[in-house]
């Protein structure tokens, strides 16, 4: 859409227009609207194409902008990102840190000493951002790079294959989707066929045929339908053993590294009231089955059983009360209590007092 023209004839210019000027050769994008700025990481002067080409295709150069001294070179040269060049340049920046400070914060004992690195590397950004002691900073950076080369190559490389991982996660992701999809069209291809093919069937039945249309139809539609979901049942079972497969993978597509093993706890034993000890009878063997006609009477009678009464219960309490007796000695339990120590020390005593 063109520009509405001012009074004088002249294209009116909006605010922030300037901004499409190139500042070297002051060439302006609406007269030429294939012109392409870019940026140079070293001072962050945008210019044209053009210009770049011609001050810096022989080598390096001083920047062309009035009061910027830098040397500057064509390949480092690259396209404008943002439209603001204070956000270029944070970006930028903090790029680069990020690519020397890469510690993780399982590398730390504690977290209070992770956030104390983070507060370090966000104060030595603040610095290269706003110009506070740069000097100062680089040596910094570059006496870490170097201190620290084999962790920051590590860690690199870590991130590195996550990136490769989450891509490769996210490609299988949209090949699946993609082959749902065929999936679905296919299926539904299939279904609009047989239905045209039955409905077809139908027809030429009806056709060539006395007996009633509408029994024909009947069991056309029943045909079609057995056809459909015998289709359904197949498809169904195919993607069950996709899923199975993919499951059951030597290699899983995406794994992290350093959790903890999740151990299954043991499942809860059955309530003993007892804690494990168990009553045997000594005196007797408790059998399962004893030959009585009123207790094969009480097992089949649905009287006595829905109360609750329990035969094997009956059996036990009446071999209890029959071997309750046995290995009790009533002398034996006389003499025990007769020579019990509170018996002896009354003894003693009366003989003591009866003396005196």
């Amino acid at each position: 859409m063109s520009k509405p023209p001012a009074r004088n004839g002249a294209p009116q210019r909006h605010p922030g227009e300037e901004d499409d000027i190139c500042p070297v050769c002051k060439s302006n994008r609406y007269l030429n609207p294939s012109m392409r700025f870019l940026v140079n990481p070293e001072c962050y002067h945008k210019m044209c194409e053009s210009c770049v080409d011609r001050i810096f295709s022989q080598g390096p150069a001083p920047c062309p902008v009035a009061g910027c001294a830098r040397t500057l070179r064509k390949q480092r040269f690259r396209k404008q990102t943002f439209e603001d060049l204070q956000i270029e340049r944070e970006v930028d920046v903090r790029r680069r840190v990020a690519a020397i400070f890469n510690r993780r914060e399982s590398e730390f004992n504690t977290l209070l000493d992770y956030n104390n690195y983070l507060e370090e590397v966000e104060t030595l950004t603040f610095n290269l951002l706003y110009n506070i002691d740069v000097a100062t900073t680089e040596a910094r950076l570059a006496a870490y790079s170097k201190q620290n080369a084999t962790d920051i190559a590590n860690n690199k490389a870590l991130s590195a294959r996550e990136s490769a991982s989450t891509e490769a996660q996210l490609a299988a992701r949209k090949d699946q989707g993609r082959l749902r999809r065929e999936a679905a069209r296919n299926e539904e291809e299939e279904e609009r066929r047989e239905r045209e093919e039955g409905r077809r069937e139908v027809i030429d039945k009806i056709a060539h045929s006395t007996e009633d249309p509408d029994k024909i139809a009947r069991e056309g539609q029943k045909v079609v339908l057995k056809k459909s979901t015998a289709r359904r049942n197949a498809t169904d079972r195919l993607r069950a053993q996709d899923a199975a497969s993919v499951d059951n993978a030597s290699v899983p597509l995406f794994q992290i590294a350093g959790l903890t093993p999740i151990t299954q706890p043991e499942p809860d034993k059955a309530y003993d009231p007892f804690g494990g000890y168990v009553i045997r009878p000594t005196c007797f063997t408790l059998q399962e089955q004893y030959e009585h006609p009123w207790l094969e009477k009480a097992k089949t009678d649905a009287q006595i059983a829905a109360g609750g009464y329990d035969v094997g219960e009956y059996c036990a309490r009446s071999m209890m009360e029959a071997f309750a007796g046995l290995g009790v000695f009533v002398e034996e339990e006389v003499a025990g209590r007769d020579r019990s120590p509170g018996a002896d020390v009354g003894t003693a005593a009366a003989v003591v007092t009866g003396g005196d």
